[in-house]
């Protein structure tokens, strides 16, 4: 028989109610308090760091910032170019001098605090007693900033003597930025502002790279209710080499200064020059070697103009604010790459490189030069009136001849000409690792095919006869030394860059910044054939019309040389002002060093000489080759053993001679065929080659240093 199931009273079945509700209210405790183990878990796991620095902070009541130590940069050989030296701010802590406090003076910490204070850094004691009046309760005064180790060991030695009554100072670690070689490269290097910003160059490009994390140390109160201290370290920021060779970059700057003080006030009152600048490059990786202009102040003293030469004392109080900044972005501003001019016949090598490279003409062909060309109604002149007379495709780079570069480049052609514009980087920035490069694609013509905007300039015939020699469109001279490499290294545009590796602050490399090719616009037989015309333009001899060659003055004794003169007649045209150059490489047959020099408005009655540049040129080449052991391989020319005197007696003899031509005076034009009148030798060569050919008017827009130029007479010994 089934046994009955015996019925809960009334208060059995309330208390079993309650149990199950206890029993529920259990596991859900338990449940929440699993969920929330589960959950202080993962925000350990991913977020603990976060909050722990966030709860560090809250019970912070005396942490002290640990600065981080900015990278150095180095030059190319590891010698330090800029760096952080350790300096160290005294601070005092009022709040917890006073603790120290006792009206008994054996016992007393304030007296001989403030004593030493006073004793060992040379405070004035009536400010240090107000600010421990007015300031009781802070814990934080700075009572001097960025002192040496040297400076502050008499006080802590004091601190530490046993029986020392000194409490509530202590020193601040900080790091100033310090440059040992005050204005060398300082184009290049750029300087830093307060909270290490970077300003200009090196140290503005690579500001975040260079710049570490401050680390952090903090005061707290531990489980045993003691003070303790958790500390989290500074990351020191990475360190950068640069391509700059300390010893290269002296030689090239010093021979600037040399040529600025010789010509100073020897034409009229003034510097040797507006400017004078110079870039050494490697051709074969694109790297500077030195990169440097007149534009120079001192790194370690950026703001000061009196003390880097801009102004006297007198003039700089009379300057209002405005006067005083726009003097000194212009100190700032590195010309090499902020800069634009016409770059006059440096660029010829282009153009030719150009020609041959398409088939438009052939090593060995011949043009007439007469003079001057007729071009879309205009008359262009050549820089030598009375014409070079019959001459091949080197002559017309050696001797320089603007007649036959147009010839070339009409047979070139818009669309190709353009093209190769833009193969060379023209009107392109170059990418380069500086701050501040200049944009100049509304600054030279394009073909309808090329144009990069409705706003472009559409290249005519007469803009691509000028532009053929270098004339009526503008370069910087980063731009023009990149794209000349290309021309003589084998036909590779390398992408021109100041820093070759970044390290951490252990030295270990972080990264390694490879050469960068970024096309090939001509091919290595081109580039071998321009090598050679080059290093004619330098050693060749006259020709049968008696040309000699532009390049002559740059020989160096016993050393291959190759290189390109350059002319160009400024704004307002009026055969005053020139800026002149010079760009050349070594050796001739396998160039390792490319130097690319102007000289903008020498100081000199006539201005248009590219013997300027030479002259600087030369003294750097002459310095830099040994150097980087570069070894002679040419017999040296007699004329070279006495040079100075050769060099005037060669002058006068050159000026002296005159076009050979046939007994008519007529020659045959190879390009036609047609015989032409050649006009009297007698007739003077003129700096007005463009005759009344229009200018590119939208180039007149930019600054005066890069205002319109004119290709001049590229004989340096004129």
């Amino acid at each position: 028989m089934p046994r009955r199931k015996k019925k809960l009273t009334k208060r059995q079945q309330i208390t079993l109610k309650m149990k199950r509700k206890l029993a529920l209210l259990f596991v859900i405790i338990i449940g929440i308090l699993l969920g929330i183990i589960v959950r202080l878990v993962y925000i350990n796991r991913v977020s603990g760091d976060q909050y722990t620095k966030r709860v560090l902070s809250q019970q912070d009541t005396n942490s002290t910032t640990l600065p981080y130590k900015r990278g150095d940069i180095y030059d190319r050989n590891g010698t330090v170019l800029a760096t952080s030296e350790k300096k160290y701010n005294v601070i005092l802590d009022p709040g917890v001098l006073w603790e120290y406090y006792d009206e008994d003076a054996e016992d007393d910490y304030v007296e001989p605090t403030l004593q030493a204070l006073v004793d060992c850094f040379g405070l004035d004691r009536s400010e240090l007693d107000t600010i421990m009046e007015e300031k009781k309760s802070s814990h934080y005064v700075v009572l001097a900033k960025e002192l040496s180790k040297d400076e502050v060991q008499e006080f802590e030695d004091l601190a530490d003597e046993d029986g020392s009554r000194i409490a509530g100072v202590w020193m601040e670690d900080t790091y100033v930025r310090t440059y040992p070689y005050d204005s060398l490269a300082c184009n290049v290097i750029g300087y830093t502002v307060s909270g290490d910003v970077g300003q200009y160059g090196i140290e503005q490009e690579y500001s975040s790279i260079l710049n570490g994390e401050n680390g952090r140390s903090y005061n707290y109160l531990n489980e045993d209710m003691e003070q303790d201290t958790t500390v989290q370290a500074a990351v020191d920021g990475y360190s950068v080499v640069s391509t700059i060779d300390v010893t290269l970059q002296r030689i090239v700057e010093e021979a600037i200064t040399e040529f600025q003080e010789k010509y100073t006030d020897n034409y009229r009152e003034g510097d040797g020059s507006s400017t004078a600048a110079a870039i050494m490059m490697d051709p074969n990786t694109g790297e500077i070697l030195a990169m440097a202009s007149n534009r120079t102040y001192d790194l370690n003293n950026p703001y000061d103009l009196v003390a880097n030469g801009v102004y006297t004392e007198e003039e700089a109080a009379l300057l209002t604010e405005d006067e005083r900044l726009d003097a000194l972005n212009e100190l700032w501003r590195n010309y090499c790459v902020s800069d634009t001019y016409e770059p006059g016949s440096v660029a010829k090598p282009l153009t030719i490189a150009a020609a041959l490279e398409t088939g438009a003409v052939y090593d060995g062909e011949t043009f007439l030069c007469d003079g001057y060309q007729e071009v879309g109604g205009y008359t262009i002149y050549c820089s030598h009136r009375s014409g070079h007379g019959i001459i091949d495709l080197q002559g017309a780079l050696t001797f320089s001849c603007n007649d036959a570069l147009m010839q070339i480049a009409s047979k070139l052609g818009i669309d190709n000409f353009s093209t190769y514009q833009n193969l060379f980087n023209l009107g392109l920035r170059t990418g380069i690792d500086l701050p501040g490069e200049a944009r100049t694609d509304s600054l030279i013509y394009y073909s309808e095919s090329m144009a990069t905007s409705e706003n472009s300039l559409i290249m005519g015939s007469t803009d691509l006869a000028t532009n053929s020699f270098g004339q009526n469109y503008n370069v910087t001279m980063v731009q023009m030394a990149a794209a000349f490499c290309s021309c003589i290294n084998g036909g590779y545009y390398y992408q021109p860059h100041v820093v070759s590796k970044i390290l951490d602050s252990d030295g270990g490399t972080i990264e390694t910044i490879e050469p960068t090719v970024l096309r090939e616009p001509i091919s290595s037989k081109t580039s071998e054939i321009l090598r050679r015309y080059l290093y004619e333009t330098i050693y060749g001899d006259d020709d049968a019309n008696g040309n000699t060659p532009t390049g002559h003055n740059a020989r160096i004794a016993g050393y291959s040389l190759g290189g390109k003169t350059g002319t160009a007649e400024k704004i307002p045209r009026d055969k005053t002002n020139y800026l002149v150059s010079f760009i050349g490489f070594a050796p001739a047959d396998n160039p390792q060093v490319v130097l690319y020099v102007i000289v903008d408005e020498p100081n000199a009655e006539k201005q248009s000489s590219a013997s300027y540049a030479i002259e600087i040129w030369k003294n750097i080449m002459e310095e830099a080759l040994p150097y980087l052991n570069i070894p002679q391989t040419e017999e040296i020319p007699e004329d070279l053993l006495d040079e100075i005197e050769a060099e005037e007696e060669e002058s006068t003899e050159e000026s002296e001679e005159t076009e050979e031509e046939t007994e008519d005076g007529t020659l045959v034009d190879p390009q036609t065929g047609e015989t032409v009148t050649m006009p009297d030798s007698e007739t003077e060569d003129s700096d007005d080659v463009l005759g009344d050919t229009p200018v590119n008017d939208n180039l007149v827009d930019v600054e005066p240093e890069d205002a319109l130029s004119e290709d001049e007479d590229e004989n340096p010994t004129e």
